[in-house]
């Protein structure tokens, strides 16, 4: 499922961007990274260009740290010095709430001012609590509140896969 999808969202991309010039493919830390990677491994697959990636990590720009009793764990940032005038999509591995793609519209603006920003993720489980929606979707995966999707890419976790998993 999750290399299909990945395969159907990149031709998805190329679709709606007329091909690759000046794409970004940006990765919210930790698996979105992961899931960027392998995105623009189909796009580079498809297309024969190299497409510039990078990884995101929003965690500074969260706002439940201040709620959290947990030390937050800060990944590393990579983008190019200056993101502006490129489209950038944006990968992550859930979607949910929309507080993390809150946190890395607001990360992201610190490093320039994109021509457009666009969002792929690989689960839409619904109940947003914030007016943001993905351009492109692996899976709609209806859920309940009591439930949770767990993501598991072979990078991170040694095996792919989605489960939900209920609380």
């Amino acid at each position: 499922m999750m290399r299909r999808s990945m395969r159907r969202i990149a031709h998805e991309i190329l679709e709606q961007n007329q091909g690759t010039e000046a794409l970004l493919v940006v990765g919210i830390q930790t698996r979105g990274v992961n899931l960027a990677e392998r995105l623009v491994g189909y796009l580079e697959e498809i297309e024969g260009v190299n497409v510039p990636t990078g990884k995101l990590d929003i965690t500074l720009y969260r706002d439940d740290l201040r709620h959290s009793p947990v030390q937050p764990i800060v990944r590393s940032t990579s983008l190019p010095a200056d993101i502006t005038g490129r489209r950038v999509v944006l990968v992550d591995d859930v979607l949910f709430t929309g507080r993390t793609i809150r946190a890395a519209l607001d990360a992201l603006i610190d490093f320039g001012r994109p021509a457009r920003i666009m969002l792929a993720v690989l689960i839409d489980r619904g109940h947003r609590e914030l007016p943001i929606r993905a351009d492109f979707v692996g899976k709609d995966m209806p859920t309940t509140l009591d439930e949770e999707v767990v993501v598991k890419v072979k990078e991170v976790d040694g095996v792919d896969g989605v489960w939900i998993k209920h609380l």
